[in-house]
């Protein structure tokens, strides 16, 4: 089962749920291309982002297809302005929510947690290109 994304196909009609219990539902932005507004969804099956104004847009992630889970932390983890999925072949999908600590306490009841990371620091990133100035590939 692969990672689904809506498209602008008028003849789908309504998206069905992959889940078939929902543990959490909570407003969010998507950061897929241009950014967009609506629903997240934690489930037993998937993570599941719906799209407020579109029903055509909409984001599919079965828990088998996440890689990984990596979260912007700050101020030690008092602020988390965004998290991303990485999954094994679709690429990584990013989003955001008021709530992220329940949106992340929900994604780890279906991701070990030796699969969440934290994002490395601005300071991580410049002291890594620094590093590796100089060496080859």
């Amino acid at each position: 089962m692969a990672v689904e994304k809506g498209k602008k196909n008028k003849e789908k009609g309504l998206v069905q749920s992959m889940n078939s219990k929902v543990d959490l539902v909570v407003k969010g932005t998507s950061f897929l291309g241009i950014n967009s507004y609506g629903k997240i969804m934690i489930g037993d099956k998937a993570f599941e982002y719906y799209n407020d104004r579109d029903v055509h847009d909409y984001i599919q992630i079965p828990w088998e297809e996440v890689d990984m889970v990596v979260a912007s932390v700050y101020m030690g983890g008092r602020y988390i302005p965004r998290f991303a999925l990485k999954t094994k072949g679709s690429g990584d999908f990013a989003f955001a929510t008021k709530e992220p600590k329940k949106v992340l306490k929900a994604i780890n009841a279906y991701i070990p947690g030796d699969r969440m990371r934290r994002s490395l620091t601005v300071w991580q990133v410049l002291r890594n290109r620094i590093r590796n100035l100089g060496k080859k590939k």
